[in-house]
């Protein structure tokens, strides 16, 4: 089944290909949180080759949680600036006949302490990182939590009448409705913990409250952990769980990830499949590394599901939509090499290009066998630090370019205290 087919959502959404951009942070707006050229020029460019769907990085609900500085940000009404330039924004990202959705999100615990040294989350557990980065949470009170809901379906609203075609919730990546969903970081006492049916109402009602805003004839997307790959965390049976129940809600389309800052399976940082995903004996299965998972979760209730993590080659694309995955997620490709999908889906090319291709340093720096997490957790960050510059230059110039990771680190660091 050709990954180059048009292809439609069972509510109508029609798209011209099952390859999707997949949410990369950009890290290009300014103190005011507003999309600029800068975001026009890079969404224009990735609509015109060859993607059937962009999905934006973290539009953040509240300006003092944002997953790093340089968000885009609507945390209450727009003026009529604001109007004009997100309409700019969904105007160069549906450029070419592509479906184009803002992703929805709060980074709660997982603001950085230069943002916010004590961010609001389910309850008062530091994310179990070296470095210091992050400070303690303050739990949220009762009050505050439906407030947040609220901001989640302003975003929405504001998201449809720029001309956007879809939204997502953002409930994966150790974010704060993901906090809600984990035993280890939700542990509160009232409603909103405890069993799974407490620590999902958080999710569960933001996806009311957003359906409310945009009705039924605009797409609603959830991105979703298939599991925190952290013992005692979110699981793949609870998982399971609420993908039935989002299913029931009318959710039109569910993007399975995984992983957390404290576990980046979704980033493979360390250059491994997620720990509770079944070991592959196939190369073409390592690959896509939440393919399995997503598998196993259309043997119960799920809406159609978009897979995104490690896809590379034109083989497990068309594997994964012949198994019955509805959307192929690609993001880091595209930070290395904008033109890689169009060429992908007009049979130049079977394989996108990897990280390592365009290192200014051998590959191998890395290094996943390192014994220490702070060596890791840093050459992590490098490698994130490399993507976003690349994309500064994609919106710059529309090409990506050699560069030292460790330079690209310094770069970034700059670039985000100049954001802060």
């Amino acid at each position: 089944m050709s990954v180059a087919a048009p292809f439609a959502l069972p509510n109508g959404q029609s798209f011209r290909n099952r390859i999707a951009k997949a949410a990369m942070t950009e890290g290009l707006a300014f103190r005011d949180g507003l999309p600029n050229p800068a975001h026009d020029n890079l969404y224009r460019r990735w609509a015109d080759r060859g993607c059937g769907l962009l999905i934006t990085g973290n539009v953040i609900i509240d300006r003092g949680h944002l997953e790093r500085p340089g968000n885009v940000i609507v945390d209450g009404p727009l003026g009529s600036d604001g109007k004009a330039a997100w309409a700019r924004w969904a105007a160069a990202a549906t450029s070419s006949g592509t479906q184009a959705w803002v992703q929805i999100n709060h980074a709660g615990r997982q603001t950085q302490k230069s943002v916010n040294p004590h961010p609001r989350a389910p309850s008062a557990v530091p994310l179990a990182l070296p470095g210091g980065q992050f400070g303690m949470p303050v739990p949220l009170t009762g009050v505050e939590i439906p407030d947040l809901i609220a901001r989640w379906a302003n975003a929405a609203a504001i998201a449809r009448e720029a001309g956007f075609t879809g939204v997502q919730v953002h409930a994966a990546h150790g974010y704060l409705i993901s906090q809600f969903l984990s035993p280890l970081a939700n542990q509160r006492r009232d409603e909103w913990g405890g069993a799974l049916e407490n620590r999902a109402r958080f999710l569960t009602e933001t996806v009311k409250a957003v359906r409310a805003a945009v009705g039924s004839d605009f797409t609603l997307s959830v991105k979703l952990n298939s599991a925190d790959f952290q013992k005692g965390g979110f699981a793949f049976d609870e998982c399971i769980t609420v993908a039935g129940w989002l299913a029931d809600l009318g959710v039109d389309c569910l993007e399975l990830s995984g992983g957390t800052y404290e576990q980046p399976a979704m980033m493979d940082m360390e250059g491994l499949t997620p720990r509770e995903e079944p070991k592959q004996s196939s190369s073409r299965q390592r690959e896509a590394y939440f393919v399995q998972l997503a598998k196993a979760l259309m043997q119960a209730k799920t809406p159609p599901l978009m897979v995104t993590g490690g896809f590379r080659t034109l083989n497990a694309m068309e594997d994964a939509i012949a198994s019955g995955i509805a959307l192929v997620g690609v993001g880091r490709p595209l930070c290395a090499e904008p033109d890689c999908v169009t060429e992908l889906v007009d049979g130049h090319i079977e394989e996108l290009p990897r990280f390592e291709d365009r290192l200014a340093i051998g590959p191998g720096w890395l290094g996943p066998a390192s014994p220490f997490k702070l060596v890791r957790t840093i050459n992590g960050f490098a490698a994130q630090a490399w993507y976003y510059q690349q994309i500064r230059r994609v919106a710059a110039n529309g090409a990506a370019e050699k560069l030292n990771p460790f330079k690209a680190f310094l770069a970034e660091d700059k670039e985000n205290k100049a954001r802060a």
